[in-house]
């Protein structure tokens, strides 16, 4: 079979087709291709904000888009009105970038969290606000450059899984699209879970995060093997890490990427610092209850 008729069958059953709006080595379409092979066709998806939402446009199915501080509500409504007409075999998938889960939309999050709205909630997390110009986020990390921190930002991300967590949601989980088994296995897990569900997932961004494109999967497994993006999950309130690396110094991560490029020594010094306790206390908690 020739390789023109092996695409054509290819995107005929993909529930996405061919070309994207992202920029070059954006980890969205390479995310959303992982997801739907696992979401399936019976799926409605809610939320285009992030530039990684880009993706969705080119997804076959049905989608809806309202401006990204309404993260979560639209979903709410949907779900309602799946429930008022029995249908409990559609899966509902609210998604939202960093700026809309972790700071403009985070109380409507929080509110279908307390509420335990069957969904699963997506946080795709590209640590600023890319689409609109690359500002800090409440998820930017310490010391990264945006437009809005050329020095580099002086806060520390959130740790907004771990706030969901502490919801007493049936699921939260870490993802990164450099791990697809783990990435599929979570989101499969959450598929079987009824109430909310939280999957926050890194999103690897050449154009703010100032890297080759062609390096997008490096730069996020390094993430991973250096303890800076620890991949984990909470299910009934009990932490399991799913990866467990041994620990690469976090300059190798750091120096993959333009963003840190102004850290000092120092700065390097306390980062490390930060993740060794980061994974030392998730190592010590691995297997046991962390709500309270």
């Amino acid at each position: 079979m020739k390789n023109d008729q092996l695409f054509d069958e290819y995107y005929e059953k993909s529930l996405m087709q061919g070309g994207t709006a992202c920029c070059p080595g954006c980890g969205g379409p390479t995310f959303w291709r992982m997801a739907l092979e696992v979401l399936g066709p019976n799926t409605i998806l809610y939320g285009d904000g992030p530039c990684a939402g880009c993706a969705t446009r080119n997804i076959k199915l049905p989608r809806f888009g309202l401006h990204f501080s309404f993260v979560a509500d639209g979903a709410t409504g949907i779900v309602a009105a799946l429930a008022a007409k029995g249908r409990e075999d559609i899966t509902v998938v609210s998604g939202g970038g960093d700026g809309a889960i972790g700071d403009i939309g985070f109380g409507k999050v929080s509110a279908a969290a307390e509420r335990n709205e069957n969904m699963i909630q997506l946080c795709i997390d590209n640590e600023a606000y890319m689409n609109t110009g690359i500002q800090k986020s409440g998820l930017t990390p310490f010391g990264a450059w945006t437009t809005t921190t050329p020095q580099g930002k002086e806060n520390q991300k959130k740790r907004i899984p771990m706030v969901i967590a502490q919801h007493g949601v049936p699921y939260v989980a870490t993802a990164s699209v450099a791990y697809p088994r783990d990435l599929k296995a979570k989101i499969e897990k959450a598929m079987g879970i009824r109430g909310f569900k939280y999957i926050h997932t890194v999103m690897p961004c050449p154009t703010g995060w100032r890297f080759n494109p062609a390096k997008s999967i490096e730069v996020v497994r390094l993430g991973v093997q250096t303890w800076s993006w620890p991949l984990y999950e909470v299910e009934n309130g009990v932490l399991r890490l799913t990866m467990k690396p041994d620990p690469k110094p976090v300059e190798e991560y750091l120096s993959t990427q333009g963003r840190f490029r102004r850290l000092t020594d120092e700065q390097i010094e306390f980062i490390q610092k930060q993740a060794d306790n980061d994974r030392e206390r998730l190592l010590e908690n691995d297997g046991k209850n962390i709500q309270f």
